[in-house]
């Protein structure tokens, strides 16, 4: 059976729908077979970060109401014959389609795959709590700025409640050269003043935009970030990303004059 993970965050505009394209991509290059689910009906676009958008033809509303069967609603990514996608319906009805709802049809394409990860709309309101409801573990993905990690805070009081196997914490959008020069928190502290475990630190590479739909380029420092992030979530292991290595010592040192310059 699956493991079930919803990834989520208070704050809107933190990465959470590409860190959940991305560890998807991390988890299917493992050879987990790996199915994304867009329960943001809201601003769904998940389909839209992983190219796959011009494939859609069924939802997981026409799954609901009968017209199509699930597997007719899952889009394979390319490239990638073990990542797929169940998209959203955008605002159609959102309303009818209940956690229960959603859990009856995850529980029905389960056994196909390895994971089932959930891309939660960001906040606290009723889309959160019906993502939440249909998980058995949570990723909360925050940024190292105060609004993210005080609507991160909140998020996590929230999930406690649920009593969830696991809840762990990614910082996205790290960058090292701030890091370095104490000009942004570090990944002990935020982990610290959030208490939750943390499991991935992701740099901020531009990298990451660029190849939205087609995976992370081979040499980026954010391919090694997810793929240790990945290892993390699958094995339980707890390696972090050195998101600073580069900018110690004296060249380090060079290239944090160099991005001051920038």
């Amino acid at each position: 059976m699956a493991r079930k993970i919803v990834v989520t965050s208070g704050k809107g505009g933190v990465g959470k729908t590409t860190v959940t394209a991305n560890l998807g991509y991390a988890l299917a290059n493992m050879g987990h077979r790996v199915v994304l689910c867009d329960i943001d009906f809201g601003l769904n676009n998940l389909d839209v970060v992983l190219g796959v958008e011009n494939k859609v033809v069924y939802d997981i509303f026409d799954v609901f109401d009968g017209r199509c069967r699930i597997k007719q609603a899952l889009v394979q990514c390319y490239n990638m014959r073990n990542l797929c996608v169940l998209p959203s319906g955008g605002l159609r009805s959102n309303s009818i389609l209940t956690g229960q709802n959603i859990k009856l049809i995850v529980e029905n394409i389960s056994p196909l795959f390895d994971y089932v990860i959930f891309d939660c709309p960001a906040g606290i309101d009723v889309g959160f709590h019906r993502a939440v409801s249909c998980a058995d573990e949570a990723i909360i993905v925050a940024t190292p700025n105060i609004p993210s990690l005080r609507d991160a805070d909140k998020v996590v009081s929230i999930l406690n409640s649920y009593k969830l196997d696991k809840v762990g914490l990614v910082i996205n959008r790290a960058r090292g050269d701030l890091m370095a020069n104490d000009k942004m928190m570090l990944p002990k502290d935020i982990q610290g003043l959030l208490k939750t475990e943390l499991i991935g630190v992701l740099p901020e590479e531009d990298s990451v935009f660029l190849s939205i739909g087609y995976g992370l380029p081979s040499r980026s420092d954010s391919k090694k970030a997810y793929k240790i992030l990945a290892n993390n979530v699958h094995k339980g292991t707890n390696k972090i990303f050195d998101v600073m290595g580069k900018y110690s010592g004296f060249f380090g040192s060079i290239r944090r004059s160099i991005k001051r310059s920038i």
